[in-house]
């Protein structure tokens, strides 16, 4: 069983209660537990791809390294940046492979 999030209440619990709940316990305990599913290393490559996107770093960076517990290796991160950056932008992938080397630096 994978470890319970509380990173909605550890950094919003007191200023924005409810988002904090539905991120803990509706996105990471309901969602992201539905692994008879869709495995949680799939969901990882699959939350990595979208917010490469959309270009959204900070929660990129944080994803990365849950892709990485996940069981999402060096060279699939590679390969996942180096396609997304033919349909996401070029740009995007020069800062998705930064992350990802600062990440993945002891494999």
């Amino acid at each position: 069983m994978a470890k319970k999030q509380t990173a909605g209440r550890d950094n919003l619990g007191d200023f924005a209660p409810k988002f904090a709940e539905l991120n803990d316990d509706v996105l990471f305990g309901e969602v992201w537990s539905r692994e008879d599913k869709l495995s949680a290393r799939d969901r990882s490559m699959i939350t990595c791809a979208a917010l490469m996107g959309q270009g959204l770093f900070p929660q990129l960076e944080s994803h990365m390294k849950i892709a990485k517990q996940n069981g999402v290796t060096k060279d699939e991160m590679v390969e996942l940046i180096t396609h997304l950056a033919f349909y996401a932008g070029w740009p995007k992938a020069w800062s998705a492979f930064g992350l990802a080397k600062k990440i993945y630096a002891d494999d």
